[in-house]
């Protein structure tokens, strides 16, 4: 028996022909060498799809227990072909998988997201896992995402007061005063807290709202105020919540004592007769008795008065005074009257002066002209300066026919200098005449 061989190359597959012939038999055997399969398969076939993760894996680090921390995973196809991702499982304590709805198919070339979550049970090292299952061409495969994490443990949430408290010193009976004091949670976890109780009828706190929960770190301010009624007084603040270190007692102290006196004087000021367009001033002075009183405003009832030297609120110390300005300047003639309040924290407030003043009209200045006549002059101008020499201003609306003049124009206070002209019969006007001086007196 003879055998013969012969290649045959179609489509990049080199086939192989064996011939066998022995006694008037003939067999073949067709071999294939270099080809992905036997039947319907070509190297033209379409490559399939495949899946990508960004990034490869995924680290998390140490967190504390009890809190949780997100990452964002990408998944892409790669390849030239439709990807389905029909799976995702995963695997490990503390890690969860989600905004990712399967399955779903991947276009070549696109991508979608999903959200990786470590939320450490407890404390020590955490591994884990997520297999995407994928099918493409009627080709099954899987990719993998490796997790890691650990958990770490934390300090229980507690509260810190600042000042640990309050001592407001001593008040006057019927006022009141303020104190800020600050929380803050010290710890490693949340504190809610749910109540804050005071003791001691003199206290009070404003400026927090309850139920409040403070992060680790975060600090709250509310106000304290102590209104005493007399004597000693003590108190505290309870602050309930689910910190280590709850109930948290803040102590409260102060000491109320008599309020103090406040004068004015003199009681009442008298300004007599004041020019109208004009002011007079006068001061008067408050003085404390028994204890430091505070003045916070003063208020006049008249505008004809106003006051002024004082700044306020002022705090006057016991046997000390503060001196004040009051002025009266009239708009109009008559008498008038004022009162002046000035509130205050003293036991007698408000501490009430009193005023009277009479404007009177302004005194109407003139200047009386005359000069010798002219013979041939059938009228006068008279003019004005403000300077010896000029220049001069007419102030006559017409010839003057008489050699005498008045001018009821002139203001208190200044000095005018006057000069006169003749003129004639043809409108000729002469020079000026010599120069007359007048100074008008104030007011």
């Amino acid at each position: 028996m003879r055998l013969a061989q012969i290649e045959v190359a179609l489509d990049g597959c080199r086939f192989y022909l064996r011939l066998a012939t022995a006694l008037g038999v003939a067999a073949s055997l067709l071999l294939l060498s270099g080809c992905g399969g036997l039947a319907g398969s070509s190297s033209r076939a379409a490559a399939a799809g495949t899946l990508s993760l960004s990034p490869l894996q995924i680290g998390f680090g140490s967190q504390a227990v009890g809190s949780s921390h997100n990452t964002t995973v990408t998944l892409s196809n790669s390849g030239a072909s439709d990807l389905s991702i029909t799976q995702a499982t995963l695997s490990g304590a503390g890690f969860a998988l989600s905004d990712l709805s399967l399955p779903l198919t991947l276009h070549a070339g696109d991508s979608t997201s999903a959200t990786v979550r470590f939320a450490p049970p407890s404390n020590g090292s955490f591994t884990g896992s997520v297999t995407f299952a994928t099918t493409s061409n009627q080709v099954n495969g899987t990719v993998v995402l490796d997790l890691s994490g650990a958990g770490a443990s934390v300090s229980p949430g507690a509260l810190s007061p600042d000042p640990a408290s309050l001592g407001f010193g001593n008040i006057a009976v019927g006022n009141s005063s303020n104190l800020s004091e600050t929380l803050t949670n010290v710890g490693g976890s949340a504190v809610t807290i749910s109540q804050a109780n005071v003791t001691g009828a003199a206290f009070s706190i404003s400026g927090l709202t309850l139920p409040l929960t403070l992060t680790a770190n975060e600090s709250v301010t509310f106000t304290a105020t102590f209104t005493p009624s007399g004597g000693a007084a003590s108190g505290s603040i309870s602050v309930v919540s689910d910190a280590s270190n709850s109930p948290l007692t803040i102590a409260l102290s102060g000491s109320g004592t008599a309020a103090g006196q406040l004068a004015v004087s003199p009681a009442n000021l008298s300004f007599g007769n004041v020019t109208v367009g004009s002011s007079s001033p006068l001061t008067g002075s408050l003085k404390a008795s028994g204890a430091s009183v505070t003045v916070t405003a003063a208020t006049l009832n008249n505008s004809e008065f106003s006051v002024s030297g004082i700044s306020l609120p002022v705090t006057i110390p016991a046997g000390q005074s503060a001196s004040f300005t009051v002025t009266f300047a009239p708009q109009s003639s008559g008498a008038t009257s004022a009162s002046l309040s000035f509130s205050n924290n003293s036991s007698n407030s408000p501490a009430v002066q009193s005023m009277t003043g009479t404007g009177t009209a302004a005194q109407q200045h003139t200047v009386d002209l005359a000069w010798n006549g002219s013979a041939d002059a059938v009228g006068y101008n008279i003019y004005r300066g403000n300077a010896p020499g000029g220049p001069y201003t007419l102030i006559n609306s017409s010839l003057d026919s008489t050699t005498a003049y008045t001018d009821s124009t002139v203001a208190s206070g200044q000095t005018y200098y006057y000069v006169t002209t003749a003129v004639n019969g043809s409108g000729d006007e002469s020079g000026y005449s010599n120069q007359a001086k007048a100074v008008i007196p104030s007011p």
